[in-house]
């Protein structure tokens, strides 16, 4: 006769919190430093904005390539060597860049930092407390996006700070030492005594989660979540590099145009307080439901609104909120609508189509865009694809793993 699962560990708010602080770090010093380092970089080495652009998306190309094996290590329980060694990454590569005289050691350095990123961003840190703490996964990846969400409140102006008083070189050296003193020792503390295997939650069946990864892999659900978040990332990656054109283009000021976009990671960490306080007086699946429909709502707000001020402001806080709180919907739908057994490698096999989709929707945008039609035809298949990303989290949930 076989043993009874033991039961999970009690949720840890101080393993959270720090794993927070290490997502702050992390999204501010290399996610959002990247876009001030673009220019002094191009003068200093001779690039052109295109040319400086293509290590962003080789690093996100390299994120989305690392993903997989990523995945499969934590899956494995060896999420303590991933993270730390992450951070090491991260330090290194910070310290190519800032050594970096040609245009080929600027790619290498964000190729390794992309692959980093891999090891350290959101995906592998909703995998540790999804897999450490089964019954309270959701309210622990709420709790990491909200310093996730300041990252660039607090880390542009410091990053801007640095530049302008040590130079871009010697400030990267600052930041990679933060990563070698702070983030490297942090995850090598806290996520110790990592599980080996996924902690079982009582009420589930035991045969289903021994089934192996290519199960899942192959299933309704898991194809379905993946067209909801390839879709959805390429509608919030496409947006943002064109959000100021286009609402200057959809008739608001030029001082608005340029404030409201800048507080939308204010709006985001807003919506995600409103899902942590109350998302336990309504029921889960439905909110699932209603969150990603904030973004085809804003998109058809901004549409219907034809120029005017107020559909711009309304589509900002609608898209603002529904990104927000989908970044908690993606982070929980392979655990909650697939299998928790294999979550670090089933959201690692999305992170390559993931990664070609956030690399050329903004692209997409661009070539739509007319002077006469603006951002028009663009908007229209960004409102096409997230309906249909909509539509296939309902079938992933109708027909969700059991």
């Amino acid at each position: 006769m076989g043993l009874s699962p033991s039961p999970p560990p009690p949720y840890d708010r101080r393993l959270v919190g720090w794993l927070s602080l290490g997502q702050l770090v992390t999204w501010g010093s290399v996610f959002y430093t990247f876009a001030l380092l673009m220019e002094p970089v191009e003068r200093e080495l001779g690039l052109s904005r295109a040319q400086s652009s293509l290590a962003f998306s080789l690093a996100l190309l390299a994120e989305g390539v690392m993903a997989w094996p990523v995945g499969r290590w934590i899956d494995r329980g060896h999420e303590r060597a991933v993270m730390t060694g992450g951070s090491v990454l991260i330090a290194a590569g910070l310290l190519l860049n800032s050594v970096a005289h040609t245009a080929a050691g600027f790619y290498a350095a964000w190729l390794l930092l992309g692959a980093a990123l891999a090891a350290t961003l959101y995906t592998p840190a909703f995998a540790v407390v999804t897999r450490r703490f089964p019954n309270d996964f959701r309210r622990a990846i709420i709790t990491l996006t909200f310093l996730g969400g300041l990252a660039s409140t607090v880390f542009i102006p410091l990053d801007a700070w640095l530049i302008a008083q040590l130079g871009w070189r010697h400030a990267l050296w600052v930041l990679a030492a933060v990563h070698l003193l702070l983030c490297a020792p942090l995850h090598a503390r806290i996520l110790r005594h990592a599980p080996k295997r996924s902690i079982a939650v009582p009420a589930a069946g035991a045969t289903a989660a021994r089934r192996p990864v290519g199960h899942y892999l192959r299933s309704a659900p898991f194809l379905l979540i993946g067209v909801f978040t390839v879709l959805l990332m390429a509608v919030t990656a496409a947006l943002p590099p064109h959000m100021v054109s286009l609402l200057r283009g959809a008739g608001l000021s030029e001082t608005w145009a340029i404030a409201v976009p800048a507080a939308i990671g204010i709006v985001q960490v807003f919506g995600r307080a409103l899902l942590y306080f109350f998302e336990h007086h309504f029921d889960l699946h439905l909110a699932n439901r209603l969150i990603p429909c904030l973004i085809p709502i804003g998109l058809a707000t901004l549409l219907a609104g034809a120029g005017h001020p107020a559909a711009a402001l309304a589509f900002v806080l609608f898209y603002g909120m529904g990104n927000g709180m989908l970044t908690i919907v993606k982070g929980t739908a392979i655990a909650q609508y697939v299998n928790r057994e294999h979550v670090a490698t089933l959201n690692g096999a999305l992170g390559l189509p993931s990664a070609i989709a956030r690399a050329i929707a903004p692209l997409m945008l661009g070539l739509l865009w007319t002077p006469a039609g603006g951002y028009t035809a663009g908007l229209w298949i960004l409102l096409a694809a997230s309906l249909v990303a909509v539509l296939a989290l309902l079938g992933a949930q109708r027909r969700r793993v059991r």
